[in-house]
């Protein structure tokens, strides 16, 4: 008895009275043994060995036997080993699973990225093959059907089909292999929606309040799942967090969840959603708390903000305030929050932190333009003149072909957002036909919303032409003046004003005046221009812009206008693949300025590649020209190729383009985007 029991540390109970047997019989009984059970070479005859010395009954011919048949077990077979597949599984060290997965592409991926069977035979995985025995190896593998279905679900099936093979390749010193099967069968879409509300908006809304229906209404109307759409966890979450964040920007400062519920019908494909929003109180405007001023006004500060008292302290509110604190030009750091106390929600708090640029700035610069050649600048900016509300800046920028002073006052912003003004230009600009020195003086008041900037303004303009090499009977200088009153206005609707793709911009021009000139009659003129850019994504990665431009100075005949007033076309903002102010109405041999301008342009371009996405290839066809009217006017045209590099300051472009009617290739290169 105590043999058997020592011998069964290690095998079963039928095994322990086949071993004593064997002690008892000899060695050769227990080599035959050792072969049946698949023992590691030694280990049931030597365990039989230890528990038969310590046996009061046992011979010392036993022993004798027992040891005999240990050595002879330890020795090499000299034939073969009568050992199956599964008892060789048995005792070898594992080797792991390798894993095959059939499924849809998006979903295989899936699977393969979060399921733990995958992850831990990864290669680079941090869990070792050896690390894992077979009992965690056969708990993840039962475990994968379930964990398959719980990942499917995240993307909307949830009824899928999901088979597992098991293949055993241990006895071929290779891993097992598991083969999963997925049908994810129909996704599941969005049946039904119920999106309430309750708390105040729900209380103002049936009051009849506007503002609180309207906002209910867009709610509804901006929810990214409506009935009929697939239902995707992750999409789940994200219309979630964006309705509830529309809700706050809307001036519901805490609106939170009240409850959100997704009730899926797995037999039918269908989910149901429910959800529940307590907007908490509307945030009005009460007051404004403002740090950081030093020397310039609180007064400025409040008509920056341009706002009143009661009115729904909104997203938009906020960082169009900011935002408008920032092209001030007065602070260099701005942040505008909201203090969201419940307790403060109908006269509600507006934080204004500001850091103030310096008053006086010196800027200096170089650089070089196709247009105009190189050039150095230097600016003077003084942002409270002599201690007051105006703001002074000068700029001369001595260039190959261009030189100009450019001056102007400004007060602060004024209640509307209107700030009045004073400016002067003098500009001498060379060209290979002609000389044009220009002075101009204007007083008006412009005022910069988010969306619109307008200016008004009265001018007074003086020009002085010098032709070059003036044909005979030709005047060599023609002089003019001009007294005129002005708008010009601009309007944008774009996703981002320094690097657009979508939307547009028209900027327009309207004049009237009178005008007098070297042997020209007085007499009344009108002015209008207009320009128009459109920016429109389409495709996977394509973007369009188009642009449509056009004016006409109207004036009796024989009458001069200053060339201001007038046009030119060609250069890189104009028609590519000509010179700056190259095209123009032919008088007396000489490149004139015309009455009349049209061009149009059209470009589409893309990222070259997925790896650098600001910087794009792009193709274009410019066409236009200037003329003395309309009838006259024949549009010289330019294609071209070129680079775009989206810079944080704008987009840095790089053009080549040939003109048709040079039959000339011209380099163009520019920084920034013309209005």
């Amino acid at each position: 008895m105590t043999l058997a029991r020592a011998g069964t540390a290690l095998l079963p109970d039928i095994g322990a009275a086949l071993l004593l047997a064997a002690v008892v019989l000899g060695g050769a009984g227990c080599a035959s043994v050792k072969t049946m059970f698949g023992s590691r070479p030694g280990e049931g005859v030597a365990a039989a060995t230890a528990a038969a010395a310590t046996g009061s009954s046992a011979s010392t011919r036993s022993t004798s036997a027992a040891a005999a048949a240990a050595a002879a077990a330890s020795a090499p077979a000299s034939g073969f080993a009568l050992v199956t597949p599964q008892e060789h599984e048995q005792v070898s060290p594992t080797l792991g699973v390798t894993v095959e997965i059939e499924a849809p592409g998006a979903l295989r991926a899936l699977l393969e990225r979060h399921l733990d069977l995958v992850r831990l035979t990864r290669p680079g995985s941090e869990v070792r093959r050896d690390d894992i025995d077979d009992t965690e190896w056969a708990r993840l593998i039962d475990a994968a059907p379930a964990q398959v279905r719980e990942l499917l679900q995240t993307e909307g099936y949830f009824a899928p089909r999901v088979t597992i093979e098991r293949a055993p390749r241990r006895a071929y010193n290779e891993p097992d292999h598991v083969k999963l099967g997925v049908e994810p069968g129909p996704r599941t879409q969005v049946s039904r929606l119920t999106l309430e509300v309750q708390g105040d908006l729900e209380r103002a809304a049936a009051a009849g309040d506007a503002y609180a229906a309207g906002v209910i209404a867009q709610l509804q109307a901006a929810w990214p799942l409506p009935p009929g759409s697939d239902f995707r966890n992750a999409d789940w979450s994200d219309a979630k967090a964006a309705t509830l964040a529309r809700l706050r920007a809307a001036g519901y400062a805490n609106a939170t969840w009240a409850g959100t519920g997704a009730a899926v019908d797995a037999e039918a494909h269908r989910v149901r959603l429910f959800l529940v929003a307590d907007s908490g109180p509307l945030f009005r405007f009460g007051e404004m708390q403002i740090e950081g001023l030093v020397v310039h006004d609180v007064a400025t500060v409040r008509h920056i903000a341009d706002t009143s008292a009661g009115v729904p302290v909104t997203e938009t509110l906020l960082l169009d305030f900011q935002e408008r604190l920032q092209k001030a030009g007065l602070f260099e750091n701005v942040s505008v929050t909201l203090d969201a106390d419940p307790a403060r929600a109908d006269h509600a708090r507006v934080l204004v932190r500001l850091t103030e640029a310096p008053l006086q700035v010196y800027t200096f610069g170089v650089g070089i333009s196709a247009n105009t050649g190189p050039r150095a600048s230097v600016e003077h900016t003084w942002r409270r003149v002599f201690g007051r509300a105006v703001s002074g800046r000068n700029k001369i920028e001595w260039g190959e072909k261009r030189q100009f002073w450019e001056g102007e006052l400004a007060t602060h912003a004024r209640p509307g957002l209107y700030r009045n003004l004073l400016g002067g230009t003098i500009e001498n600009l060379e060209s290979t036909s002609d000389t044009v020195l220009s002075q101009r003086l204007r007083l008006g008041r412009a005022q910069d919303t988010q969306r619109i900037e307008r200016l008004y303004f009265v001018e007074a303009e003086r020009s002085r032409r010098d032709i070059v090499s003036p044909s005979p009977g030709s005047t060599g200088r023609i002089n003019a003046v001009a007294l005129s009153i002005n708008y010009h206005g601009t309007w944008r609707d774009l996703d981002s004003i320094v690097l657009p793709t979508q939307g547009f911009t028209f900027a327009g021009e309207i004049g009237l005046g009178q005008a007098r000139g070297t042997d020209a009659p007085t007499g009344t003129f009108g002015r209008a221009y207009g320009r128009l850019t459109g920016y429109l994504p389409f495709g996977r990665a394509w973007y369009g812009q188009a642009r449509l431009e056009a004016g006409q100075v109207f004036l009796k005949p024989g009458m001069i206008v200053p060339e201001s007033q007038k046009w030119r076309a060609g250069g890189d903002d104009s028609v590519r693949g000509y010179g700056y102010r190259s095209l123009g109405p032919i008088v007396n041999g000489a490149l004139g300025s015309g009455t009349a301008l049209y061009t149009a342009s059209v470009e589409v371009a893309r990222p070259i590649v997925d790896s650098l996405p600001s910087l794009w290839g792009a193709v274009f066809v410019d066409a236009g020209n200037a003329a003395n009217s309309f009838t006259e006017l024949k549009p010289a045209v330019g294609l071209g190729v070129g680079l775009r590099w989206r810079s944080p300051v704008g987009p840095l472009r790089i053009d080549w383009a040939w003109g048709r009617e040079t039959r000339q290739g011209r380099l163009h290169f520019s920084v920034g985007i013309a209005f």
